[in-house]
């Protein structure tokens, strides 16, 4: 019987992430830069216009009426941050702009196309950029779409719904790329309003928010045991059976 518990044993296996007694934690820098990088893999919806904005410029062919309006909503165009941090558009080919925020990577690329256009102005914006949040359910995750630059910790976990009914929030952390193409690790304490300063944390594009779930040791140790129970009892009812007939 000890064996059958031992190999079907179900408690805490929908907990992840588990980190050592003693694990050291990466510490949050004091400063936090609000304006995010581009980075690989993001996808930039990118306008170009000349004369500080006054006109679009005519990447391709312009017509009348329904035919503009359709035109004019052609003029958005989507590219991808290549792994190298490389994107290649229209006449300058392929230039870097990983590492970037948006207004500098605006001003490099209106400096770039002056050499085109009579006082280009540029206007960029990643589409792409999400974070996963584990909310604290066990097995459930959801997916948050950044749709503003400053989204805090708390906006993405409020997006989640908050904290699941079994989360732990004492134990809420935050996966975040490096540069080096690790991750960093942190945790936080939100049980308390010490905790707000963390929850202001601003969300970069891959993020991975895990809330911890409790272990429910009684419902997860009955779900292991009740199969054993009901095999015991259908022994011993078959025993009986088979005395009454003796």
């Amino acid at each position: 019987m000890v064996v059958l518990m031992g190999g079907g044993c179900t408690i805490n296996r929908d907990i992840m992430f588990k980190t050592p007694l003693g694990y050291q934690f990466d510490s949050v820098p004091d400063t936090v830069d609000l304006a995010f990088k581009i980075q690989p893999n993001d996808y930039l919806q990118f306008r170009l216009f000349a004369n500080d904005g006054f006109k679009m410029i005519d990447m391709v062919s312009i017509g009348t009426g329904a035919d503009n309006a359709r035109n004019m909503q052609r003029l958005q165009f989507n590219y991808l941050v290549e792994p190298d941090g490389n994107v290649k558009l229209p006449l300058l080919g392929r230039v870097t702009l990983s590492g970037k925020t948006l207004r500098e990577a605006e001003t490099w690329l209106e400096q770039r196309y002056m050499e085109f256009y009579n006082r280009p102005f540029v206007q960029l914006s990643v589409t792409n950029r999400r974070v996963v949040v584990f909310p604290g359910g066990g097995g459930d995750a959801v997916v948050v779409p950044l749709e503003n630059a400053n989204t805090t910790l708390l906006e993405v976990l409020a997006s989640a719904r908050g904290v699941a009914k079994r989360g732990n929030a004492h134990k809420v952390k935050v996966f975040r790329r490096d540069p080096a193409g690790g991750r960093q690790v942190f945790q936080f304490d939100l049980t308390d309003i010490e905790g707000l300063k963390h929850a202001d944390m601003v969300m970069f594009s891959d993020d991975v928010v895990y809330v911890e779930p409790n272990p429910e040791l009684v419902r997860e140790v009955l779900a292991d045991i009740t199969p054993i129970i009901t095999l015991l009892t259908s022994v011993v009812l078959v025993i009986g059976i088979i005395r009454g007939f003796q």
